[in-house]
């Protein structure tokens, strides 16, 4: 039996928008693949004591989940019944729960947005009706399975759009906002008598505040009906800390949404700065530095 430690992946971080309110932070990690590797024999310890992964994340303060759902996945688990399943188990201990939408057999990022293969050859405005009609079925089965997400992420970092060729930036603006209300109007109508979970758009560019300013302004001059801005910061990819927090009181300020940063990482072993001095070093010690400052 494989045994491991548990390390963060993804860290979610709710930061208020200005003068909303006093701090509330959503504490927690993408558990995806965390189903798999346990059911294929993966056995996670805390200080030595095997636990399941989810129960050693929440003894230490964790409250938030991220789980991905692909379309119909063929060499990943995260179909809708598998994502189904890991919902109801981090719900029976507490977590709140944040879906995110890949529309996609497979992982969907700002360098491909593959558009799922029984969506291939359809016009816009089918492509659109599918995104409604997918979203609101699976939105229904999760609130009939007694785990409507507490949050929904349409999109996975769409800086460049979504559903290629015809959601993608910045050449189809018009159409990537289509699709996005679609997916929006699904969760509206997948919610049943329960109140529609906060929307979620979500970009990678956490320490860039000039890219940042350019997506949002556009987005928000078709007055979408969304709640939250999600963000991904890798600092090898996308600024300093320091750029970072300036972004964040930028966005907090300007967008009056709440922040999320939904994919934050850092390497326990050398990696990314190979040839190049990083904030701190690449080891179990200098990945807990990163994520304390």
């Amino acid at each position: 039996m494989k045994k491991q430690y548990l390390a963060v992946c993804a860290l979610m971080l709710w930061w208020p928008a200005a003068g909303v309110r006093a701090a509330e932070y959503a504490i927690g990690a993408d558990f995806s693949f965390l189903k798999q590797a346990e059911e294929r024999g993966t056995v996670f310890k805390d200080n030595g004591h095997a636990k399941p992964g989810l129960q050693i994340f929440k003894d230490h303060g964790y409250n938030w989940i991220r789980l991905r759902l692909f379309h119909t996945p063929t060499q990943l688990p995260n179909n809708l019944q598998y994502t189904i399943e890991l919902a109801k188990a981090a719900k029976q201990l507490g977590f709140r729960f944040l879906l995110n939408y890949h529309y996609s057999d497979t992982w969907a990022d700002p360098g491909k947005q593959f558009i799922p293969k029984a969506w291939e050859g359809m016009s816009h405005k089918q492509l659109a009706e599918a995104v409604f009609v997918y979203t609101r079925d699976t939105i229904t089965a999760f609130r009939e399975a007694g785990v409507l997400p507490d949050m929904v992420q349409i999109g996975n970092e769409v800086i460049n759009g979504m559903l290629w060729p015809d959601g993608r930036l910045p050449a189809n603006w018009d159409n990537f906002v289509e699709l996005v209300r679609a997916g929006i109007a699904g969760v509206e109508a997948g919610r049943g008598a329960q109140t529609r979970p906060p929307i979620m758009v979500h970009i990678d560019r956490g320490g860039d505040q000039p890219r940042t300013k350019s997506f949002f302004d556009r987005l928000h001059s078709y007055g979408l009906n969304y709640d939250v801005i999600g963000q991904s910061y890798y600092p090898w990819w996308h600024g300093s800390l320091n750029d970072l927090r300036e972004n964040l009181l930028f966005m907090a300020s300007e967008y009056k949404r709440d922040i999320m940063l939904v994919e934050v990482a850092y390497n326990w072993r050398p990696g990314e700065y190979l040839k190049r001095p990083g904030p701190f070093p690449e080891s179990p010690q200098g990945q807990k530095e990163s994520w304390r400052k």
